[in-house]
């Protein structure tokens, strides 16, 4: 797991580096592709679901799941959100992060802000004998108090022998989710929060998740192990966005 997610986690910086305004989303994937390859990995998206590129890259009212394509520019001032998730040697790994394309916004960098402080809440509960539904509710509330709501559809999961494994791990309250952490877990962490109602729909491309209001989003998201007092941050990387 630890392989893995350094994979994904030096992946994700690369690309992150390497994004600036003008270049397609299709260009910014082939570097994701290219840094999975050179390290033995596998792009998961395309492993599990015949996802059509190697890594998803969201823009602006994008909330997941955005499909690279040569037609598609990232501009200045974009919200830019890139997820990796990689299988090596039969283990997955997830990590994403959200970045503002050049010139930056006050309100972007405060919603960025307010996303990366919630998976920095989540993570510090990530210890046995939580429930699930605690950590949801602490990074909906958090969400709230800044003036955001957390999309109810996307959240974090299990992850290990499948790149979506139990339990999974709402950004929200959900009352009957009782699940309790234990050590060993392997799960992703991966608050989103928006500006909008936090509703999505699929797009025509049968892929990409679009807030239904135009909100923007910004997510955050590593990869842990379940480790007493103290996760284990495996898709943590020196220098990274996360």
């Amino acid at each position: 797991m630890w392989q893995v997610g350094q994979v994904c986690g030096l992946t994700l910086k690369r690309m992150l580096d390497s994004a600036e305004a003008g270049m397609s989303t299709r260009d910014l994937d082939d570097i994701g592709r290219d840094c999975l390859f050179e390290m033995g990995a596998l792009s998961a998206p395309l492993q599990a679901y015949d996802f059509p590129a190697y890594t998803c890259i969201s823009l602006n009212d994008e909330a997941a799941h955005g499909v690279p394509r040569k037609d598609r520019f990232i501009r200045a001032g974009d919200l830019l959100n890139v997820d990796v998730s990689a299988v090596l040697d039969g283990y997955w790994g997830d990590t994403g992060a959200t970045i503002i394309v050049p010139p930056l916004q006050k309100r972007l960098v405060r919603l960025c802000d307010a996303a990366r402080r919630a998976l920095g809440l989540a993570i510090q509960m990530a210890r046995p004998g939580v429930r699930v539904n605690a950590i949801g509710r602490a990074v909906e509330t958090y969400a709230r108090r800044r003036g955001y709501r957390t999309f109810r559809e996307l959240g974090g999961h299990g992850v290990g022998r499948h790149i979506h494994e139990e339990p999974t791990i709402p950004n929200h309250y959900h009352r009957r989710n009782r699940a309790v952490l234990r050590d060993g877990m392997a799960l992703t962490l991966e608050p989103f929060l928006c500006t909008g109602k936090g509703r999505i729909n699929t797009a025509t491309d049968g892929w990409t998740l679009r807030s239904v209001d135009g909100g923007l989003s910004a997510q955050y998201e590593h990869t842990v192990i379940i480790n007493g007092e103290e996760p284990i941050l495996v898709t943590k990387v020196a220098g990274g966005y996360v």
